[in-house]
């Protein structure tokens, strides 16, 4: 069952009747409350929110509708969020993917490997989900996505390309 955060309906390109200027987000978790969680912080940064809580749910979400970000809980009750990954090769999903899981590293590490042979953009983060980290990657997720670079102040400091500085 999709869960909409609106009572509009649906626009095409507009997951919950939002503008079709926001970043439209699947957020796919079996977990009420980390979905409404990351729904919150993620209206917060601007975007249109679609939730499902399966694997069946996603993959026809992906198959259907345009999304411009997707965060993916690797355990899903009817099955791996690999599959989901897997369809979203098979759609050419052309977004990024954030997996926020409970699976350890070691399989949040492999998930991202198997994204990238696939062509898919992916980030991790471990549950409980860090909400300054996850708001840090919705944001530069609508920057990127608006051609802006991604900057960030902390303190009155000025920050280019933190993402990229932490990497090297």
């Amino acid at each position: 069952m999709s869960v909409r955060s609106h009572s509009a309906p649906a626009q095409p390109g507009a997951p919950d009747g939002g503008e079709r200027g926001s970043p439209q987000l699947l957020i796919v978790d079996d977990d009420a409350a980390q979905r409404a969680l990351i729904s919150h912080a993620a209206r917060h940064a601007g975007h249109a929110v679609t939730t499902v809580q399966s694997c069946t749910e996603a993959i026809k979400q992906i198959q259907t509708a345009r999304f411009d970000c997707v965060t993916l809980d690797l355990m899903l009750e009817d099955g791996d969020g690999v599959d989901v990954l897997r369809a979203m090769a098979e759609a050419k999903y052309p977004g990024s993917v954030i997996v926020i899981s409970g699976m350890n590293a070691a399989r949040r590490i492999a998930a991202r490997s198997y994204a990238r042979s696939l062509g898919i953009k992916l980030r991790s983060l471990p549950k409980p989900v860090d909400l300054a980290a996850l708001r840090i990657c919705l944001a530069n997720l609508c920057k990127t996505a608006k051609g802006l670079p991604v900057m960030h102040t902390w303190g009155g400091v000025k920050v280019e390309g933190v993402a990229e500085q932490h990497r090297a």
